[in-house]
């Protein structure tokens, strides 16, 4: 599995799009949006500029995936929330989502020396609850009925990692270290 991570490129931005609008993708997020590629164009000025977000491109053997985030870089508490999404299919694997996550933990608990990191995700979407709770994330909360997507409501499933808890079990844990290189906002 040869995963890296790398700054959104402009070239990157009708992947993006695509991979975005996929119901198999969207069906598990907050929205459906209609994306353009002028609206990315203006989506990836906004990230580069917002101190508060970062956001890096997914490889996978050289090969354009998906898209993983970080965002409350600017929360004074020292509290994160992150999402990630493999929009290739093909390219999925579950080695890339532990990796991938726990990758993630090292950088945003160790690297950047943040207290926690969150995540919301549809209950529904009981594989990736399942997928936290393995890389050693705890239940923190279930909202019911809690987002309106088109008219259905969702219940969401509140997650954290502490890095009190990631420095008990990261040893415990078996994974391939992917690097979070540094990105410069403007």
């Amino acid at each position: 599995m040869g995963v890296t991570l790398r700054e959104i490129r402009e070239t990157d931005l009708e992947n993006i799009m695509r991979w975005r609008m996929d119901p198999d993708i969207t069906r598990y997020m907050n929205t459906n949006p209609k994306l353009t590629l002028e609206g990315q164009k203006k989506w990836l000025v906004s990230i580069r500029e917002n101190t508060d977000v970062l956001y890096w491109l997914i490889q996978i053997e050289g090969q354009p995936a998906g898209v993983i985030n970080l965002t409350g870089l600017d929360n004074p508490e020292g509290n994160l929330g992150w999402a990630y999404y493999v929009g290739e299919k093909r390219l999925r694997s579950m080695g890339t989502a532990l990796s991938l996550e726990m990758s993630m933990y090292d950088h945003a608990l160790d690297n950047l020396k943040k207290k926690a990191v969150y995540s919301d995700v549809f209950t529904l979407n009981k594989g990736v609850i399942q997928l936290h709770k393995l890389c050693g994330c705890e239940i923190v909360e279930e909202k019911k009925h809690h987002i309106c997507k088109e008219g259905t409501w969702y219940d969401v499933t509140y997650m954290r990692m502490t890095a009190e808890h990631w420095l008990a079990v990261r040893d415990s844990r078996k994974y391939t270290k992917i690097v979070f290189p540094f990105i410069k906002n403007s």
